[in-house]
């Protein structure tokens, strides 16, 4: 998604684009980081109710509360990559100019569903940190894991505008190449890119000169 000519042409756009995705990376990584400690405690709390007859105090709570953290903070990462499922029946027949317009209607619909999403859980949070909203279990307090939700919407709010950004660029000039923004790919492509993300560019260029020797 990101080309080096590309960035050149809109360098402003790249470095925003560059600097909000390494947000987005670190809060990906914490979203995959609890999913992980999720499991492990799991595993702790079986093994502990199984042989000491003695669960995990607030098992269910914290469960309850981790699942905001991995259920958004990952969200806006997988808007900027495309790892969303999205339906391409009708995009598939598009291209150039008419393929962009559709793209960014559908962004800008999105975002003003985002918008809203994040101006109503912002108010959820609101009530649950003003009358002091805890877990039942252990009372653990419940405003931290709605904080996320308002949190990584408005990242996900700002990938979307930018994403606008970058399509209203292409609508200008189709023949400008995307930069960060979601793109209709055919298995062969989609293949190809799954490799450079699982080994790295530079083993695939080895495994591309390899195939070709």
């Amino acid at each position: 998604m990101r080309d080096a000519n590309a960035s050149q042409e809109a360098p402003v756009y790249s470095v925003l684009s560059g600097s909000l995705g390494k947000i987005e990376n670190v809060f990906n990584l914490i979203a995959a980081s609890s999913i992980m400690i999720l499991m492990l405690l799991a595993v702790v709390q079986i093994f502990a109710r199984t042989l000491f007859n003695q669960p995990v105090p607030g098992f269910i709570d914290i469960t309850e509360q981790a699942m905001a953290v991995f259920t958004f903070l990952g969200i806006a990462y997988c808007q900027r990559v495309g790892g969303h499922i999205r339906m391409e029946m009708l995009l598939g027949i598009l291209s150039g100019r008419a393929l962009w317009i559709a793209e960014f209607l559908g962004v800008l619909v999105i975002l003003i569903v985002v918008v809203a999403l994040t101006y109503g859980s912002w108010f959820h949070f609101d009530r649950a940190w003003s009358i002091g909203d805890s877990t039942i279990d252990i009372g653990l307090p419940t405003w931290p894991s709605k904080l996320v939700v308002p949190v990584a919407l408005t990242l996900l709010a700002l990938r979307l505008v930018l994403q606008l950004v970058g399509y209203a660029r292409l609508i200008a000039d189709p023949s400008r190449a995307p930069i960060d923004v979601p793109v209709v790919e055919d298995v062969t492509e989609h293949a190809r890119h799954e490799i450079e993300e699982t080994l790295g560019d530079e083993d695939t260029e080895t495994l591309r000169d390899g195939g070709a020797a």
